[in-house]
């Protein structure tokens, strides 16, 4: 059988691909799993059109091809698959475009500065090419059982200036995990991670809690996959259709995460809003409950708010992993930094706010009195703001409300 475009690899999971080609031609595009023997069987049959190819299989299809453009011999890799007329499947490598077009959008400057590259797979080819072009000082490649492994990383290039993690380490579903610890690199002016999914990894979340310019992978897929169009399509495609498909991309899948005050209205809203989006509904504290099998008055009178908070860390962590929906959070939910980074991961997080006098005490287990709110907000409002892309007044009208909600939160995604 006869395959039209697609995505090949060892697993693909939650793979953005189609979706993308889906916005930059109208031709057949599906993702294929396939076992190495499987993939170098497809090659040899030559049943296809084309293909763009992921882990673990780029350097494999470099050595298939029967010929390969001056990038992809440049990078040593090949990631996308051409079969034309005469049988024969042209190799060529695009990742290295979005690669470039990744760093120069994030504020990432490599010309001049120390390079390190995490693994030595396929993609770290391309970021080795990318840095070359870019006019970095000096590029080293970190793996765990290369000449530079990451105890010599430490000890002997802690003056590293940009760090790229190609690495699957802190991919879905093992979210949270980093390869290395960056607060070991006080030199660094920038980071990149390839990882698309969660949006922001542990490396780039400390990278952003830093200050440093960085940026996960979407932009790159988007890039890669708009050269990749074509070469399927034989047309030429403009650039900005790279920046206009991340933008829809991220705004369609980012959770829109409401954090505030107890009282302030995130439950309210949040209905609202997904219902508006056509988006699911997430109440932390109906989850929290649910699992308990209690209320939440129960749980901090039966088992105290420790007890609470180590549960509601749990299903902030669920939650955080999944995408595309609207999620209200406790008012405490931003007291323990890991569940705000676990928000923040696949969430753009709006503070909704609500004069104290307005804020209501009944059924609330830390909202005893009017103090008892000044106290808490003077704690917590820092925190708040800190978590926050941006702050939304629930004291104006509902609908200003929800439509000043809806809005940053569309600003947010297209960063």
């Amino acid at each position: 059988m006869m395959m039209e475009y697609g995505l090949i690899g060892a697993k693909l999971g939650h793979s953005y691909s189609v979706p993308i080609h889906a916005q930059l031609g109208d031709y057949d595009y599906r993702l294929y799993e396939r076992t190495e023997e499987a993939f170098v069987a497809l090659m040899r049959r030559r049943a296809f059109r084309g293909l763009n190819v992921t882990i673990p299989y780029k350097k494999l299809a470099f050595e298939l091809c029967d010929e390969l453009s001056d990038v992809a011999r440049e990078v040593g890799s090949v990631n996308t698959v051409v079969r034309r007329q005469d049988g024969t499947l042209y190799g060529h490598n695009t990742d290295i475009g979005g690669f470039i077009a990744l760093a120069k959008r994030a504020g990432v400057e490599i010309a001049g500065r120390k390079a390190v590259i995490l693994g030595s797979g396929g993609t770290s080819l391309t970021a080795r090419t990318a840095c070359k072009r870019l006019g970095a000082r000096e590029i080293v490649v970190v793996s765990r059982k290369g000449p530079v492994d990451y105890d010599a990383l430490y000890r002997d290039h802690a003056d590293a200036e940009v760090l790229i993690n190609t690495t699957p380490v802190g991919m879905y579903p093992k979210n949270g995990e980093k390869a290395v610890d960056i607060g070991r690199l006080p030199s660094l002016t920038g980071v990149l991670d390839v990882i698309y999914n969660p949006d922001k990894t542990a490396l780039i979340l400390d990278a952003e809690a830093r200050g440093l310019p960085c940026a996960g992978g979407l932009y790159m897929l988007v890039g890669q996959a708009r050269e990749a169009a074509e070469l399927f399509t034989g047309h030429p495609i403009p650039e900005s259709e790279t920046d206009r498909i991340y933008r829809l991309l991220r705004g369609e899948a980012l959770n829109l995460v409401l954090i505030g005050m107890p009282g302030s209205g995130k439950s309210t809203v949040g209905k609202a809003l997904a219902k508006d989006m056509g988006r699911p509904f997430v109440d932390c504290d109906g989850e929290i409950e649910r699992r308990a099998g209690k209320s939440i008055p129960e749980i901090f009178a039966r088992e105290g708010e420790a007890a609470f908070r180590a549960l509601e860390a749990r299903v902030i962590s669920d939650i955080g992993r999944e995408k595309g929906a609207v999620i209200a959070t406790g008012g405490g939910a931003i007291l323990r930094e890991d569940n705000v980074r676990a928000l923040r991961q696949n969430g753009a997080v709006l503070l909704l706010t609500r004069s104290l006098d307005a804020l209501p005490l009944d059924g609330r287990p830390l909202s005893k009195s009017a103090e008892a709110l000044r106290e808490m907000w003077a704690a917590r409002g820092p925190k708040y703001r800190a978590a926050a892309d941006a702050i939304i007044d629930n004291d104006a009208a509902f609908d200003a409300t929800v439509r000043a909600a809806k809005e940053a939160y569309h600003e947010a995604a297209g960063r």
